[in-house]
């Protein structure tokens, strides 16, 4: 049994004796500098129990460098949160310090 089973469980079997199984790896997008980036910042508390968040979207880059960036704004923050699919979300209403952060690392940022 191959060892990457679990990655090709789409198919099962195949009568050709030159089938060569690839992966479908999807690329991600390369991460572009911070300068070329427009940021946004917001505030959002709907469908969240009320509590207030803030919400920076737009990145533009690989996960691990979103996560990277994330991480680096719960830090500065002292907060939780979180990054998936271009968005960070930092617990808390933080939006002019986020914007700060964001700046001096080089981004460009609109505050809504």
């Amino acid at each position: 049994m191959s060892k990457n089973r679990k990655e090709r469980l789409g198919t099962v079997y195949s009568t050709d004796p030159n089938f060569d199984y690839t992966l479908n790896n999807s690329d991600e997008q390369e991460t572009l500098a911070p300068s070329l980036q427009q940021l946004i910042v917001l505030s959002d508390s709907k469908q969240r129990k009320g509590k207030t968040v803030t919400l920076i979207q737009n990145f533009i880059g690989s996960s691990s460098d979103l996560e990277d960036l994330a991480k680096l704004l719960k830090t500065k923050c002292g907060v939780g949160g979180s990054a998936k699919e271009g968005e960070i979300v930092i617990q808390g209403d933080f939006k002019s310090k986020v914007k700060d952060i964001l700046e001096k690392e080089g981004y460009k940022v609109k505050i809504r």
